[in-house]
C-alpha cells in the first residue's frame, strides 16, 4: 500500500507540474529574465553539428517561436566526421524547416579549423571571432548554445560555450545581447523523458521550455530528417531523452 501511495503522489506531482508549465508554455524565473525574452527578439541558436538543433534544442527553438522570436541558426561544422558533410547539410536545412527556421536564416560553416571531431580542440578565439561577427551583422539580441558540459560532453559543444563565455567576460557582445546556455543533466535524468519534469521544476534554472504533445511530434519529425544519423541508439534517444521534450536553461 505504501508503494501504491508513493506512486499516486508521484503521479499527482508530475501531473500538476506538467499542467503548470503546459498552461504557461514556458516558465521564466523572474520579470527581468522575462523581459530579456520579449516578443520580437532576434535569437541565434549556435550549434556544432547538424542534428544538434533537433536532438538537444528543439524545445528551445519551439519555445522561442511561441514567444514570437525571430530564430536563426549558426552551425560550426558540416558534420563531416564520416565524410557525410554534404548529406548532413541538406538534412539540417530540412530539419530547420520543420522547426520553423527558414533556409535564409541558417548559416553552416565549412572550415578546416572547425572539424567535426570529438578529439579536436577548436580555438576559442577563432570561434568567438566568427560568432561575434555573425551576432553583429544580424543584430542578434539573444544567443543560445551549450553550457560547459556540452550536454553530451562533446569537445566541439564545449568549445562553443568557451567562446561565448569569453565574449561575455570580455564585454565584447553588443549591448542588449544576452546569452542562454542549455543545462547538462546527469545520465539518469537525461533518459527518463517527461518523468524528469518534476526534477526540472525543482532544480534552479532561469528558463524552462516544455513541449506539448503536438510539438513533441514536430521535434521528432525534425530529428527524422537526419536520416544518415538515425542508428538504433539514436532512435532510442528520440524516445527516451528528456531533451526531446524539456530544455532548462541558464543566463550566462
Amino acid at each position: 500500500m505504501e508503494v501504491v501511495g508513493l506512486l499516486c503522489v508521484a503521479a499527482v506531482v508530475l501531473a500538476s507540474g506538467f499542467f503548470w508549465v503546459w498552461d504557461s508554455s514556458e516558465r521564466v524565473k523572474s520579470r527581468e529574465h522575462a523581459d530579456l525574452l520579449g516578443a520580437g527578439s532576434r535569437s541565434l541558436l549556435v550549434v556544432a553539428h547538424p542534428d544538434d538543433e533537433a536532438m538537444f534544442f528543439a524545445p528551445t527553438v519551439l519555445g522561442l517561436a511561441r514567444l514570437r522570436h525571430q530564430v536563426s541558426l549558426l552551425c560550426f561544422s558540416t558534420g563531416n566526421y564520416y565524410n557525410q558533410g554534404e548529406i548532413r547539410k541538406k538534412e539540417l536545412l530540412q530539419s530547420c524547416d520543420v522547426l520553423g527556421i527558414p533556409p535564409s536564416s541558417v548559416m553552416i560553416i565549412d572550415d578546416r579549423d572547425f572539424p567535426d571531431d570529438p578529439g579536436a580542440q577548436w580555438d576559442t578565439e577563432q570561434v568567438a571571432s566568427v560568432l561575434l561577427q555573425h551576432v553583429e551583422v544580424n543584430g542578434i539580441t539573444l544567443v543560445v548554445t551549450f553550457d560547459a558540459g556540452g550536454v553530451s560532453g562533446h569537445s566541439n559543444h564545449i568549445a562553443l560555450h568557451a567562446a561565448v563565455r569569453a565574449l561575455r567576460l570580455e564585454g565584447k557582445l553588443p549591448k542588449g545581447c544576452s546569452v542562454l546556455t542549455l543545462e547538462s543533466v546527469n545520465v539518469l535524468r537525461k533518459y527518463i523523458s517527461l518523468l524528469d519534469l518534476p526534477l526540472s521544476l525543482l532544480h534552479i534554472h532561469d528558463v524552462l521550455f516544455v513541449l506539448t504533445s503536438e510539438e513533441v511530434a514536430q521535434a521528432k519529425r525534425a530529428m527524422s530528417c537526419h536520416r544518415s544519423q538515425l542508428l538504433w541508439f539514436r532512435r532510442l534517444y528520440v524516445v527516451f531523452s528528456r531533451y526531446m521534450r524539456i530544455n532548462s536553461l541558464h543566463f550566462l
